[in-house]
């Protein structure tokens, strides 16, 4: 069957996709052009690039404030002591620091008013700088000593969605395991229907390939992270509560996991896992080169996990927000529509990228844990 007038169509639709945008870009520019002209020319008005580094977006009179793409993406991918809801609206949480003069203070992140106020505890005078608690002293500024002292335990953002997502995962595991004891024997139905599917797809393509008939002792540990990860990853994809949250995005959250799986590995590994990583086959003079490549082999597969991982999620949701913030970057709705559709293609794209990134994982994992446990033959 000749499928080229489908291609040829579809080729049509993307260059003229393309040269919209282009068109729009342009005509922007131009505009921007021909009025810092006029106003040049006419001397009643001053040049846009003037205004902005005269700091225009800093209260000056009749001034506007810029747009900051940077900050505005970095906000919404970094932790936060307060769960934005929209405009000024939040949910606060719970701030807990412990400073070696004041001891452990608990109290609300809504004291600090986004930031806007100080807040008094029991000893010492708190303020949010760039979402990082800071110690005020009796002058007024910045205490730097207490502050670098300071140890923040406090539940944030991506602490309180990860406490989500455990309910989340919770609810649907213990509502399948008492489905599957009172229907015993039967087909599985409702909640089951959706959950057997992935269990028997981590136990058939994942654990038993890579680990072999060892695999039952490691499948509850290879679907928790499977779940976690999936589950973390479509919330991150919702823009409100009880979404928002870059879990997978933080580099503490799989830095931990990662850890995690070393320790597994490293606990579960057999006697000729370790005879190939201190004693290698390889002639005298290469042994103490090969333990020391061996010995990084063990360091780097784990972190590869951790930046692969973090990487990729955070990566997608900076294109998004780069994608929307085109609309006030160049203040005009005429790029509305290109820049929503692009948005709405990466989403389904973040749909694969988060399915992919919990397979990859939980895969990853089992090949490591696979040749820990390997039999020498």
């Amino acid at each position: 069957m000749d499928c080229n007038h489908v291609f040829d169509f579809k080729v049509k639709r993307l260059i003229v996709v393309v040269a919209l945008l282009s068109a729009f870009l342009s005509i922007r520019s131009s505009a921007y052009a021909q009025t810092d002209s006029l106003a040049a020319v006419a001397g009643n008005e001053v040049p846009s690039t003037e205004v902005h580094a005269e700091g225009a977006g800093h209260g000056a009179p009749g001034g506007e404030e810029k747009f900051e793409p940077t900050k505005v993406i970095v906000e919404h991918i970094a932790d936060s002591h307060m769960w934005h809801m929209w405009g000024e609206t939040s949910i606060p949480l719970p701030v807990i620091v412990y400073t070696a003069n004041g001891g452990l203070d608990l109290f609300s992140s809504a004291h600090f008013h986004h930031g806007k106020e100080d807040y008094k505890g029991a000893v010492n005078t708190y303020r949010l700088v760039e979402d990082k608690v800071k110690v005020v002293g009796a002058d007024g500024k910045i205490d730097e000593a207490a502050s670098a002292s300071l140890i923040d335990i406090s539940i944030t953002k991506n602490v309180a969605a990860m406490f989500v997502s455990v309910v989340v995962i919770l609810l649907v595991f213990i509502s399948a395991a008492g489905a599957y004891k009172r229907r015993t024997g039967k087909g599985p139905r409702g909640i089951q229907s959706i959950v057997e599917p992935f269990i028997v797809f981590v136990r058939d393509d994942i654990a038993r390939p890579n680990i072999g008939h060892k695999y039952a002792k490691f499948m509850p540990y290879l679907l928790t992270i499977f779940f976690f990860i999936w589950i973390n990853n479509m919330l991150g994809l919702i823009p409100i509560f009880p979404g928002g949250a870059n879990v997978t995005g933080n580099i503490a959250l799989t830095l931990v996991l990662s850890v995690a799986t070393l320790i597994i590995v490293n606990l579960n590994g057999n006697k000729h896992y370790w005879k190939h990583i201190f004693f290698p086959d390889v002639p005298f003079w290469l042994w103490p080169l090969m333990v020391v490549v061996e010995v990084v082999g063990v360091i780097s597969k784990p972190f590869a996990l951790m930046i692969r991982l973090f990487a990729n999620i955070t990566a997608g949701h900076i294109i998004v927000l780069s994608l929307i913030s085109l609309i006030f970057i160049f203040k005009t709705m005429a790029i509305a529509p290109v820049s929503i559709a692009f948005v709405l293609f990466m989403d389904v794209l973040e749909l694969l990228v988060a399915f992919l990134q919990a397979f990859i994982f939980t895969l990853l994992t089992a090949l490591f844990i696979g040749m820990a446990v390997d039999e020498h033959h």
